[in-house]
């Protein structure tokens, strides 16, 4: 008969560590979520936490342990993250899944094993261990040689020994340590940490972490009756994913969002180290030795360095207080079916007992009745339950199309801060709608919107802006033009039902730009809200004037004179400024005009001398012809009269240039001087 190895677990003790239970459970909205754990221990006992390999980096990261009788924790040990092949590898032994006992035995050869044979206490050495194949008569059957202490060599039929150990106590606890590491490593997803309490006494453990946990939903009804105030009724959705029960623990649900974030703790890490080589690991060279250069001293007084202070001890982290509410009851939370829920008001039938605490950027809901999740499961748990400041509105901003939405203004009159969620929306006990509602704090106000109002038409039509300068400033030659553009969307509305609406409208806000003929009644981050009362069967329009201011700066000598002019006309402009600019535009014109007459001398004095050159290459072609002198004087003439014109217009050149440069340089001198 094939004996296998789990056999042998039985000649294992294994100390069992006490699991302390959970007492208290806070939810974040930053993905981790605060366990308390409480428990008795006996004396000597070590507790054992139990944790997700994935959870292990926030729980070194937050984890707090108290001894509520006064004594000190010894120690905390938790299981490494070394992969289970490499914790094995150290043994002497290997242990396959259907390992056989013979096979066991043959990897010890050598080693010495108390063995009860039948009614025989043997003791000897393993020498080797087989199994006998089946043959046609017999079945399969392990055997082992050992050699006896007196020497004797003796072959052992394993399936008619009762027991057997190892006679060596290093060994044996070889073996017990194998399978310990075995039997920590049955869940590849679990990890332990293990609190030791050596002393002579029991004791009474507190221990909290934090762990990565799904982020607890919000989930609300707004429920309009016919009269009097709406009703909020929140729920708190909680799924427990830890892979324990929890039984009547005290939970709580937190709105905001602290910080929290990933460090890595529970991995083993190395540093890349340098290797160095000692120096009489080298063979030792010569060394040449320089001479004195001035019999200076070179090294500096070496400063005694104070001694170092031993590192101050480090406090303990300390534990975050929670609110314990009394132990209540929630009353009628059983499901009921949705025609029964509907009816009167359309309230659920429960009792909320939570306690509730503003903690600055945070706020805390603490159910007040113990709460049972059994793992994989979850839960809704009512969490408020009161009249809210609410109206019924419509809401229209020109991206919903025609329509406007049916929307209500919420103003959280709960004295609570009410977590950020899905809302449903009862009028009359009638479903009207869904909406989603951001994190409100106690006080503020926001608006959500759960349907389209198909009873209301609201058209925009858009009227082109035009172009008014305002203001005109000069300083140091440069002109600033500030000149503002109006622009006006028109709104037609009509709402075609019988009764009156309150309509808010939603008109974007342009950077840039200010209101001229409305005034807001709220403002967001990028739009004005206009409130308007429609009344029954009714048309109006409702128009937004707005006006963007801009500046535009140029040199003033680089402007036209039609551009001064222009100016000049604006009635932004004070009397003295329009009279210098005109002046600056006289002078300007004046110069264009002298640009203009030393273009067209030069022009005409370029063409003169060209046709000189022709003049003079037609004399030197005749010189060399008899009978050509009348000619020849005919262009002797012609060249004279030539350089006699050619002599004036170069005078009126220079006198064109003398005068622009003076007509320049009062130009220069008017825009030094202009500013207003």
């Amino acid at each position: 008969m094939r004996r296998c190895f789990p056999l042998l677990a039985a000649i294992m003790a294994t100390a069992m560590a006490a699991d302390i239970p959970v007492r208290q459970i806070v939810l974040y909205k930053s993905g981790v979520g605060y366990f308390e754990r409480s428990g008795d221990l006996k004396a000597g006992e070590s507790a054992r936490l139990d944790f997700k390999a994935t959870d292990m980096n926030d729980v070194l990261k937050s984890l707090t342990v108290e001894d509520k009788s006064g004594a000190k924790i010894t120690g905390l040990r938790y299981d490494s993250s070394e992969p289970l092949a490499d914790k094995l590898a150290d043994f002497p032994f290997h242990v396959d899944g259907q390992q056989s006992l013979s096979g066991f035995l043959d990897q010890v050869k050598g080693a010495r094993v108390e063995m009860k044979y039948g009614a025989e206490s043997l003791s000897g050495a393993v020498v080797g261990a087989r199994v006998i194949p089946a043959s046609d008569k017999n079945a399969e059957r392990e055997q082992a040689v050992l050699m006896l202490d007196s020497g004797e060599l003796r072959t052992i039929d394993l399936s008619a020994a009762s027991s057997i150990r190892f006679a060596d106590p290093k060994l044996q606890s070889q073996l017990r340590d194998y399978l310990a590491v075995l039997n920590q490593a049955r869940s590849k997803d679990k990890r332990s940490v293990y609190i030791d309490t050596p002393d002579a006494q029991g004791r009474h453990i507190f221990a909290s972490y934090m762990i990565p946990m799904p982020l607890w939903k919000s989930s609300y009804r707004l429920i309009f009756a016919q009269q009097g105030e709406p009703t909020l009724e929140g729920w708190a959705i909680v799924d427990n994913t830890t892979g324990e029960d929890w039984d009547q623990v005290r939970l709580s649900v937190v709105s905001g969002r602290p910080v929290s974030f990933i460090s890595r703790l529970y991995d083993a890490r190395f540093l890349d180290r340098p290797t160095v080589d000692l120096p009489d690991e080298r063979a030792q060279g010569p060394v040449l030795h320089e001479g004195d250069f001035n019999r200076l001293d070179t090294f500096a007084q070496l400063k005694k360095a104070p001694a170092a202070k031993p590192a101050a001890q480090a406090a303990p982290m300390p534990r975050q207080a929670f609110a314990k509410g009394a132990v209540g009851g929630f009353g009628g939370v059983a499901g009921q079916a949705m025609a029964e829920e509907m009816r009167g008001d359309a309230l659920s039938s429960v009792a909320v007992n939570t306690d509730t605490r503003d903690l600055g950027d945070l706020f805390e809901y603490s159910f007040s009745a113990p709460v049972t999740v059994k793992k994989n499961e979850s839960t809704m748990l009512p969490f408020v339950q009161q009249k809210i400041g609410a109206r019924k509105l419509l809401i229209y901003s020109e991206s919903y199309g025609q329509n406007p939405m049916s929307a209500a203004e919420l103003t959280n009159s709960t004295g609570k801060t009410l977590d950020g969620g899905p809302i449903t929306v009862f009028e009359t006990s009638s479903y009207s709608g869904e909406a989603l509602m951001e994190t409100l704090r106690a006080g503020d106000k926001r608006l959500i919107s759960y349907a389209v109002d198909l009873g209301t038409r609201i058209t925009t039509q858009f009227d082109s802006g035009r172009d008014l300068l305002r203001e005109i400033h000069v300083n140091r030659g440069m002109l600033t033009a500030r000149s503002a553009v109006q622009e006006t969307k028109t709104y037609t509305i009509r709402n075609v039902d019988a009764r009156a609406k309150t309509l808010m409208i939603e008109h974007p806000a342009r950077q840039g730009y200010k209101l001229l003929n409305q005034k807001a009644a709220e403002t967001t981050s990028n739009a004005y809200r206009f409130e308007l009362k429609l009344a029954p069967d009714s048309s109006q329009k409702f128009a937004v004037s707005e006006e963007r201011v801009y500046e535009n700066s140029f040199e003033v000598s680089s402007l036209t004179p039609d551009a001064l002019w222009t100016y000049t006309s604006n009635k932004a402009i004070s009397e003295d400024a329009r009279k210098q600019l005109k002046g600056i535009a006289d002078l300007k014109t004046q110069i264009g005009e002298l640009d203009e007459h030393l273009q067209n001398t030069q022009s005409e004095t370029k063409e003169l001398i060209e046709d000189q050159g022709r003049v003079r290459q037609n004399l030197m072609s005749l010189n060399n012809v008899s009978g050509q002198q009348e000619q020849v004087q005919k262009y002797s003439r012609q060249l004279a009269d030539q350089e006699t014109k050619l002599a004036s217009l170069r005078d009126s050149l220079s006198d064109l240039r003398k005068k622009k440069a003076g007509l320049q340089a009062a130009l220069n001198t008017s825009i030094a001087s202009l500013e207003f």
